[in-house]
């Protein structure tokens, strides 16, 4: 009866050891993981950045639409005094306006910032634009300005 028990113990043993990971097993798949990461994480920090710049471009060119309303309306485009307000509230010197221009309000860049307008823009009509990521003129990637 001693011999039965021997072996029941021994099997248990056997098994349980079996079943289980070893130290070194668990360190090389972590290995693998974090290269993984590695490799894998800024190439989709890169395209969740290029899709800022994207979502920029297109909220411009919304932006840029409604201008092109007001001024058929309204018969200019707004002042810089004025700004992209003058796009969802009636200016003052707005003869013609005759509804808000951007139903949802004024939009912010996708950073958080609001859109920055300027007429007389670099080539002769008005500008809409970003400053991007960093909030600061010029600047490379995710940090550059966004123009219409």
């Amino acid at each position: 009866m001693n011999i039965t028990k021997f072996r029941n113990t021994e099997n248990a043993l056997k098994i349980r050891r079996a079943s289980g990971f070893t130290l070194i097993e668990l360190l090389v798949v972590l290995v693998i993981l974090t290269l993984l990461a590695g490799l894998v994480g800024p190439k989709v920090l890169d395209q969740l950045g290029g899709a800022k710049s994207k979502t920029a471009k297109i909220q411009i060119s919304e932006i840029e639409q409604s201008l092109d309303l007001f001024k058929l309306d309204v018969g200019r485009y707004p002042s810089d005094a004025e700004g992209l307000r003058a796009l969802v509230e009636r200016p003052a010197t707005a003869q013609g306006w005759t509804a808000p221009y951007l139903k949802k309000g004024l939009p912010t860049d996708p950073w958080g910032a609001a859109y920055l307008y300027k007429n007389p823009g670099r080539h002769g009509g008005p500008d809409v634009f970003s400053l991007g990521a960093d909030g600061k003129p010029g600047g490379d990637g995710e940090n550059a300005d966004v123009y219409n």
